[in-house]
């Protein structure tokens, strides 16, 4: 039991880190918090990341119950949501940033903890879908008990970056922060390309047994 918790904990953090972009998101977060005072900075941290949290609870146990509400399969979402994350990996790849996420005109950022810092550019399209196939495809206490340490793990990793940001931009200035985001894209292309292989695979699985 420890090992299939301590393995899928281990397994989860590493997917939900890269699933994060979290040089994306210091990228984004220097952005959009340029000139404020260091207070306010970590209290934007504070409230983006448990607004990321929260968020990222619910998609984790809404999984099965929205594909059943819908009548879908956790195949036929793999497919959607893998296919969501490929899009996020290029564009994080061919420009840095995420597609969905972009910044706000000057006045429209009096609270940028929630909008757009927690929703899109944390926890966007492609990352609630990713969420809820991870959550769907945990059957056991211990798979589930290590799946959501390893959301809980992968958000306070970001928030250690977030709180590093300004001694990360002096270290790897805005084109090593760019490049860091690019290699995060190609491995995202890579969980994105498993996801569709593994729906494809489970898909073609179920059609051949009931045929």
């Amino acid at each position: 039991m420890f090992e299939t918790f301590f393995s899928t904990y281990l397994n989860s953090t590493i997917r939900f880190v890269f699933l994060l972009a979290p040089f994306f998101v210091v990228t984004m977060f220097l952005a959009l918090t340029r000139g404020l005072p260091a207070a306010e900075k970590v209290s934007i941290i504070h409230r983006a990341i448990v607004s990321a949290l929260v968020l990222g609870l619910i998609l984790f146990f809404a999984g099965p119950v929205l594909f059943d509400a819908i009548g879908i399969t956790l195949n036929s979402f793999r497919i959607g949501a893998g296919c969501l994350l490929f899009l996020t990996a290029v564009s994080l790849v061919s420009s840095g940033t995420r597609s969905h996420a972009t910044g706000l005109p000057e006045e429209e950022r009096d609270d940028v903890a929630v909008v757009p810092l927690a929703i899109p550019v944390m926890i966007g399209p492609a990352t609630i879908g990713a969420i809820m196939v991870y959550g769907a495809e945990l059957k056991s206490v211990p798979e589930v008990a290590g799946g959501l340490l390893g959301l809980v793990s992968g958000l306070l990793i970001l928030a250690l970056l977030l709180h590093l940001s300004g001694r990360l931009e002096t270290l790897l200035g805005k084109t090593g922060l760019n490049i860091m985001s690019k290699v995060s894209g190609l491995i995202l292309s890579a969980m994105a390309a498993e996801i569709v292989l593994t729906g494809i695979a489970g898909f073609l699985a179920t059609t051949e047994a009931l045929s």
